[in-house]
């Protein structure tokens, strides 16, 4: 369960992580820019397990990898939007960034909403509106790949194996 973070439609990796920050690799350094841009209180709002929830292409822009570091740093469970931006998805995915495609959750979640989501079913719950929306279920295989933290641990633990 996570308290929301919403924001609109085309919400790009350079509102996300600004260019100026790209000069480090550290998840908490980038974490303590995150949103800035657009939301120059989220940095230091954020707790563990809280959610952002945006409109439609979120994470559009350049391909930097910074932007989901730096979500998933900040202690972000998930994002929730009505669609991503395809090379936002992918760097999600490798990075072990729960996300979750669903439009009618993006559209009603508002900023503070509690929600929880069920990644199995793909069951978004708004606590506080005493509303779910129906997401498509995670693949088996993607729940594992998130779990693991990451392409590069997934991988790394199936080679062990």
């Amino acid at each position: 369960m996570g308290i929301v973070f919403k924001y609109g439609d085309n919400v790009d990796t350079d509102v996300i992580i600004p260019a100026r920050y790209l000069n480090t690799s550290d998840p908490e350094e980038l974490a303590s820019h995150c949103m800035e841009d657009i939301d120059t209180s989220f940095a230091g709002s954020v707790k563990s397990g809280d959610i952002i929830v945006g409109g439609k292409n979120f994470g559009c822009g350049s391909s930097r990898e910074h932007a989901p570091i730096a979500i998933k740093a900040a202690g972000c469970q998930c994002v929730i939007a009505s669609s991503f931006a395809r090379i936002f998805f992918r760097n999600a995915i490798n990075i072990g960034l729960p996300i979750v495609e669903c439009p009618e959750a993006a559209e009603k979640i508002e900023n503070g909403d509690e929600i929880s989501i069920d990644y199995t079913t793909g069951v978004v719950t708004n606590k506080t509106k005493n509303e779910v929306y129906q997401a498509a279920p995670q693949p088996e295989f993607l729940q594992q790949l998130i779990e693991q933290g990451g392409l590069v641990n997934y991988t790394s633990a199936k080679l062990v194996k």
